[in-house]
């Protein structure tokens, strides 16, 4: 059975701890680079989900080698940014369900 965990900053674990996730803290980008590449090379994960923030600072080759994958899954998890209630949230939210299904889907 494949296991869900969590890379994640040590100000967001406790909340994912709470709820039961395996918690890696990482608050450092290579840390969380040797983690990501750690996962990926571990049969034991079937979901990693990484803050976004953390996400977003890995290199393009990292972020092209996780496209490919058959899996793990390799999810970001919003960060606890506030987002702006205009049409900046609805692109967000487009964003995040374009990377899931693979397709640009209008919100209204």
């Amino acid at each position: 059975m494949y296991k869900l965990v969590i890379i994640t900053s040590s100000e967001s674990a406790p909340g994912f701890r709470l709820a039961g996730v395996d918690v890696f803290e990482a608050d450092k980008t290579s840390d969380a680079r040797k983690l990501i590449v750690d996962f990926i090379n571990d049969d034991s994960a079937g979901v990693v989900g990484v803050d976004e923030d953390i996400m977003n600072e890995m290199d393009d080759q990292l972020k092209n080698r996780i496209d490919r994958l058959y899996r793990p899954v390799i999810v970001p998890i919003p960060s606890k940014k506030k987002v702006d209630l205009s049409d900046a949230r609805t692109a967000y939210v487009q964003s995040i369900i374009k990377k899931a299904v693979g397709f640009d889907i209008k919100l209204k």
